[in-house]
């Protein structure tokens, strides 16, 4: 039997964690020769993509989410607005600012926005986990604006955090300019840098479990709860997606990046510039082409 067929969910999750932290991760027996090492914010050169199904999609990437590799590409370099699939980077930015456990206090300046919005109020008080999470399963631009102000005292200097985060793990073809993916004149990512993106992202733990969490209730502060669900249709189409990201504007066309643990192997698809029909049988398609 091979060694990848021998390793599970949860082997997987430890090689992640260990990736994080900058150490070799484990594996289960058999041991190789020379321990699998997974170097963070490397794309490895592509694989020919054998029998790869056709989508619809105007750029789309597989890469193996332990080793970086490209398993598939489609036009993956060519820039184009990416829509709310960057809010993973502003998640990233969060996470990296400190704990999730500090609170957020909402200003009326974080709710001037439209049209995805949880509604939370000027005054409230939450705590950036709890914010973070409802970014990740409804995408609510408004908790985007409030953590970003949170971070760094102003969206401007949130957005420059963003381009220097970006940079530092590889985005080489990217550029921000507002923390909820919102159309804006210079905004601008590639598929390829996005599965960078979700790459670095899939090593946090917490933020692992938020993405393929299907429903979340939130709890606003005078005690009404909101049943938020996730906005990725893979997580019921495929019982092996682990989650990721949606995100949809008129300039980006339907996005998605999803992401799939099976047999031992672990990938990330990015799909953008899909349809409404098209978008989830693409990255149906991707995942099924490389998992199974």
């Amino acid at each position: 039997m091979k060694l990848r067929e021998l390793l599970t969910t949860t082997t997987i999750a430890a090689l992640l964690a260990a990736c994080s932290a900058g150490q070799a991760p484990p594996m289960q027996p058999p041991v190789p020769a020379q321990p699998v090492v997974v170097r963070p914010n490397i794309v490895r050169p592509n694989l020919p993509s054998v029998n790869a199904p056709s989508i619809q999609a105007g750029s789309a990437v597989v890469i193996d989410t332990i080793t970086g590799r490209i398993l598939y590409q489609k036009s993956a370099r060519t820039p184009r607005a990416v829509a709310s699939t960057q809010k993973l980077l502003t998640a990233l930015c969060v996470t990296k600012a400190g704990p999730l456990a500090n609170t957020v206090t909402v200003q009326a300046s974080d709710t001037a926005v439209e049209p995805s919005k949880i509604y939370i109020k000027a005054g409230e008080t939450y705590t950036r986990r709890a914010l973070v999470k409802a970014l990740l399963v409804k995408s609510g631009n408004d908790v985007a604006k409030a953590l970003a102000r949170d971070v760094s005292g102003t969206e401007a200097a949130f957005i420059n955090l963003m381009n220097n985060t970006a940079k530092s793990i590889g985005m080489t073809r990217s550029h921000f300019k507002n923390p909820h993916g919102l159309t804006e004149e210079g905004q601008f990512s590639t598929a390829l840098d996005i599965a960078i993106l979700a790459r670095e992202v899939t090593k946090i733990p917490y933020y692992r479990e938020c993405m393929k969490t299907k429903e979340y209730v939130f709890q606003y502060p005078d005690g009404r709860t909101r049943t938020l669900t996730n906005t990725n249709k893979i997580l019921s189409r495929l019982p092996y997606c682990t989650g990721m990201k949606t995100g949809t504007t008129r300039a980006s066309g339907r996005c998605l990046v999803s992401s799939g643990v099976l047999n031992g192997k672990a990938v990330i698809a990015v799909t953008l510039g899909s349809t409404s029909a098209e978008i989830w049988n693409d990255s149906e398609k991707l995942l099924k082409w490389a998992l199974e």
